[in-house]
């Protein structure tokens, strides 16, 4: 492929494209007059917007985690984020319960893919490869949990186009590991929205960014870009995604989260699949890498759920200093 171009995104602050989301999307909301609010992730966007949170200093985070993504989740200690954890809860539990505990405290709920400022953050690292790229993409491939990413950038061509500053608008690739993914699933089968039998009760897979087993509300606007733009959604196994992991630490030297490497797993499932159009201009948003885990910071607040209610439980003891692997034995005892 002679014009195959990655967009390196692992070198942020946090090592997430989410910090392009946290950096407009905080300005977003201070500019709207919120000063504290609540959102949830499988870790990426919890942890950029915890490390830009400190640009404003009157603004407070309440962040919410589902219990097997905590170690995903990295800050400073700071009085301006209390950590929210739900055990045995699933990303999208999760997501529902910052919404709910949002109303309760009369606070905002981010809404994570309905956010704004989500949007328009996530569509920089696209606006960035146009001016980059020496010839139009024909392409752009990204990994996708609820595809935010892809919809802001998609957004993003549509601008540059009516600008007249790309000639054309990319072909829209979503890649979803085999493990978890419920829009590709919904896709293949010709499905306008997601059904019961696309829904993962119970995420899992190595890439662990895009453990989202319900997408029900954003898939349908996900679905109708893909279709205008002709492009398509792939999912690949583990394997694949090793392979292509394996592939861009010895190739470029990147070391991409396994995330990212399921966008390149998914390119080069296409074009060994014979019909893709080698030759075309492609760009694979590789989306971050691995955060070295830090401890569970004591400051977080544990909830069980009881009679079909969340619960706040009593704390576990103080785990700050001690390494990951102790602490959530800890926290699991």
């Amino acid at each position: 492929m002679p014009a195959l171009y990655l967009k390196n995104e692992t070198v942020h602050p946090t090592g997430s494209t989410k910090d392009r989301m946290a950096a407009v999307s905080l300005a977003y909301l201070w500019e709207q007059g919120v000063r504290s609010f609540c959102t949830s992730s499988t870790g990426n966007s919890s942890t950029a917007y915890a490390y830009a949170i400190i640009n404003y200093p009157e603004m407070r985070l309440h962040l919410f985690t589902a219990e097997d993504f905590v170690q995903r989740v990295a800050y400073a200690d700071t009085d301006q984020v209390m950590h929210h954890v739900l055990r045995g809860a699933s990303f999208v539990t999760a997501s529902n319960f910052a919404g709910v505990y949002a109303k309760q405290n009369n606070w905002v709920y981010e809404r994570g893919f309905f956010n704004l400022g989500r949007r328009e953050g996530l569509k920089m690292a696209y606006l960035e490869a146009c001016d980059q790229a020496p010839q139009p993409i024909d392409w752009y491939f990204q990994a996708v949990s609820s595809a935010m990413g892809v919809y802001g950038t998609y957004k993003g061509a549509k601008e540059l186009l009516a600008l007249q500053q790309i000639e054309r608008l990319p072909r829209l690739v979503c890649a979803q590991q085999q493990s978890c993914a419920p829009m590709a699933h919904a896709w293949e089968d010709g499905s306008a929205v997601i059904r019961p039998e696309h829904v993962v009760a119970k995420p899992h897979g190595i890439a662990e960014a895009i453990l989202r087993g319900d997408p029900t509300k954003a898939y349908p606007y996900v679905r109708e870009i893909v279709i205008e733009s002709n492009g398509c959604f792939v999912a690949v196994s583990e394997q694949q995604i090793r392979d292509a992991r394996r592939m861009l630490q010895g190739l470029e030297g990147i070391s991409a989260c396994f995330a990212s490497a399921t966008a390149v797993a998914a390119l080069i499932q296409l074009v060994r699949n014979g019909d893709f159009p080698s030759n075309d201009t492609v760009l694979v948003n590789l989306t971050g890498s691995d955060r070295t885990p830090e401890p569970i910071s004591p400051r977080i607040r544990w909830y069980r759920k009881i009679d079909n209610e969340w619960v706040p439980e009593a704390n576990p003891p103080a785990l700050a200093g001690v390494d990951l692997a102790q602490a959530q034995l800890l926290v699991k005892n």
